[in-house]
């Protein structure tokens, strides 16, 4: 699945094609994503993109009525492409202007395109945690959310309701730079290896965003071109490989039915 710094990636990859853009119109090829496509994106014509924000993984399209939702779901991706460009099987939504169609590809179709007359308050975006490279994600935050809680670090940092778009890849990165056990319970995690953690954090997904994401089976950037950040990656992926600061093997187990990748002596 596209993480946050793919997200972040598309959205640069395509804001200078839409942004204070004249969207002509949207043509809906197919309408059946994870949710249907919302009437009002069918009809709207001739209208000014005014602004574009990523908010946790979606994509948002700021128009004077209302906004766009995009999310891409497990396997989209949106491309810039000429109007006379070929339509593929799993091209399912243009967004056109005077000189390019934004292509929104989704071969599994767990993407979404919704509107929204205030996405702020839409009931996908309402209950999200901070941006964790936001001033409100810091480690006073982190701490005190964790109280009393037994969930392990790892689930409590990729919950979205805790911070947005600290994903399964990036959750084992930034755990095992901090040093800090995957399975230990976030409320007997001290302060200050919560500001390590948050300094991680940060640092991974910075890094990852430069790089233009990570480079998954299905995820291409909106230039068509996948993610280069697999190549800096430290524990995810590495299991059975010696650990680059102690040697010791790195040891996989699953949690919450994801792939959970650390170093038995480095962190604990």
């Amino acid at each position: 699945m596209p993480e946050l710094p793919e997200v972040e990636t598309s959205l640069k990859g395509i804001e200078p094609y839409l942004l204070n853009q004249t969207l002509k119109k949207v043509e809906v090829r197919n309408p059946n994503l994870r949710w249907p496509v919302s009437q009002q994106v069918h009809t709207l014509v001739d209208a000014n993109v005014k602004n574009m924000r990523r908010r946790g993984k979606y994509i948002i399209l700021e128009f004077d009525a209302g906004a766009i939702l995009v999310h891409l779901g497990m396997s989209g991706s949106l491309r810039v492409l000429s109007h006379d460009s070929p339509v593929e099987k799993h091209d399912h939504i243009d967004f056109i202007t005077q000189d390019k169609r934004i292509c929104l590809n989704d071969p599994r179709r767990f993407g979404c395109v919704l509107w929204s007359e205030d996405w702020s308050k839409h009931k996908l975006i309402s209950h999200l945690g901070p941006e964790p490279l936001s001033k409100a994600f810091d480690a006073d935050y982190l701490h005190r959310k964790a109280k009393g809680r037994n969930v392990a670090v790892k689930q409590y940092i990729m919950d979205s309701g805790i911070v947005v778009g600290v994903g399964n890849i990036y959750a084992n990165e930034a755990l095992f730079k901090a040093g800090i056990h995957p399975m230990r319970a976030a409320g007997n995690i001290a302060l200050k290896r919560y500001e390590v953690l948050v300094e991680k954090i940060k640092a991974v997904l910075a890094a990852a965003i430069k790089q233009g994401g990570t480079t998954l089976r299905d995820y291409v950037g909106g230039d068509g071109k996948p993610g280069y950040f697999k190549q800096q990656l430290l524990v995810y992926g590495c299991q059975g490989k010696p650990c680059v600061s102690c040697g010791a093997s790195l040891k996989e187990i699953r949690q919450g039915g994801r792939s959970t990748v650390y170093c038995v002596v480095c962190q604990t």
